[in-house]
């Protein structure tokens, strides 16, 4: 069949588009304006004149007109709320790997504003700075995990201090605090040849837990990672990860919505970086079979690769483990190969194909559909899911003609065109 053009114009202003009738993020504006920073590398940020160490036992505020330094990790104990001033930059610690992590029953107040986001920035200078600079930042709390342990617990293993960084429990409604317009670049150091940090680890969060309007730019292992917990997450931006955008695993129950990864060939790493990678177990002899297993709900996500003749190291889009729960709707994705890749003992058993939700959405540029680890399965993956039953579009368009604006050093803007023309490959 020869290709088609398809013309997509909207006969009603962006303005009142909501997300059932828009692909990938959306929003009256762009919500990406003011707040983020594409280009941390040039960035200068005041010295650091006050340092954030040791042990928080009791409430403290950050106020803006300092500048801190991360020291080490600085474990916030003893359900103590850490309050950070909207515009306060942390810088964190290469020498010492500054680390924050905020312990079971604390809480971090770190609530910014468009016009004066927090930041936790590298401590080098604009020259020097790179992935991996200091650790992170760590959420621990006592929503359900499906690992098995006493009374629901694990330890988060990052080589720190065991008795602070127990997480899980009973409590899905747990709340860690608020994480709104948030920076977090240059983070996910490297412990050992087999664990890294990452820019931000949600460890059996809660629901109630506000997270949104978070950029995490160029970390050197996952951007987000979800252990376990039930966590909403709006409003993400993961930018030249060098591992996965989003990683969820041991059972977590999320949802997330109008969110981004923005992927670079030259940021990805050779072992395989996705932008989701959804598991129910980290290690199946450890799991509680009766638990929950992972369950993602996301519906309008982008997700691009910015070098789009170039794959690079960049690879499949999404990666499927067996026995999980994963519906992707409305929804954009530029430039992989291939679109998704699924776990070979998911195989074409129905009752794991049952588990994937796909619905309306726009694969653009990617060299593959959907294929298994597998291969003797992938001639009849090719008739499943039905693209026309399930409004899955494979289209050839040019990111520049896609999206209002993929420039990234020039304030991006990635909400899709309301006028496009797509070349169907069907």
């Amino acid at each position: 069949m020869k290709n088609k053009v398809v013309l997509i114009i909207c006969t009603m202003s962006f303005l009142s588009l909501s997300a059932q009738q828009v692909k990938g993020i959306y929003g009256s504006s762009n919500w990406m304006d003011n707040w983020t920073n594409f280009k941390p590398s040039t960035t200068e940020y005041h010295e650091a004149n006050a340092i954030l160490t040791g042990i928080i036992d009791k409430d403290t505020k950050l106020d803006s007109n300092s500048t801190y330094r991360l020291e080490g990790t600085v474990y916030v104990i003893n359900n103590a709320t850490l309050t950070i001033e909207a515009g306060t930059i942390i810088r964190g610690d290469d020498m010492t790997c500054g680390t924050l992590v905020i312990t079971k029953g604390a809480k971090i107040i770190a609530e910014g504003t468009e016009k004066n986001p927090i930041v936790f920035t590298s401590n080098k200078a604009t020259s020097v700075r790179k992935p991996g600079d200091w650790g992170g930042i760590l959420l621990l709390s006592d929503a359900p995990i499906n690992k098995a342990g006493i009374n629901g617990q694990s330890l988060l293993d990052f080589n720190l201090d065991a008795s602070k960084c127990t997480y899980g429990g009973a409590n899905p409604e747990a709340n860690s605090g608020i994480l709104k317009y948030v920076r977090i670049e240059y983070a996910g150091r490297k412990l050992n040849a087999l664990k890294e940090l990452n820019g931000l680890s949600l460890a059996g969060v809660g629901k109630q837990t506000t997270l949104n309007h978070i950029q995490i730019s160029y970390s050197n292992d996952d951007s987000f990672e979800c252990y376990g917990g039930d966590v909403n997450l709006d409003h993400l931006i993961s930018y030249r990860t060098t591992d996965d955008d989003f990683d969820f695993t041991q059972g977590v129950q999320a949802i997330i919505t109008n969110t981004i990864a923005i992927r670079h060939p030259f940021s990805s790493d050779a072992s395989g970086s996705r932008c989701f990678e959804v598991d129910s177990y980290d290690k199946i002899e450890n799991a509680d079979p009766n638990k929950k297993l992972t369950t993602i709900q996301a519906s309008n996500i982008t997700l691009v690769n910015l070098e789009e003749n170039n794959q690079g190291l960049v690879k499949e889009s999404i990666h499927l483990k067996e026995k999980c729960y994963f519906s992707l709707k409305n929804s954009v994705v530029s430039g992989f190969a291939p679109f998704i890749l699924l776990d070979g003992k998911i195989g074409l058993n129905p009752d794991n194909l049952a588990k994937i939700t796909l619905k309306d959405i726009a694969v653009n540029n990617c060299k593959g559909s959907i294929v298994s680890e597998d291969q003797s399965f992938n001639d009849k993956l090719k008739y499943w899911p039905d693209p026309a039953a399930m409004g899955i579009e494979f289209i050839t368009t040019p990111i520049v003609n896609l999206f209002k604006s993929s420039q990234i050093k020039s304030n991006p803007d990635f909400r899709i065109k309301e006028t496009a023309v797509l070349v169907s490959t069907n």
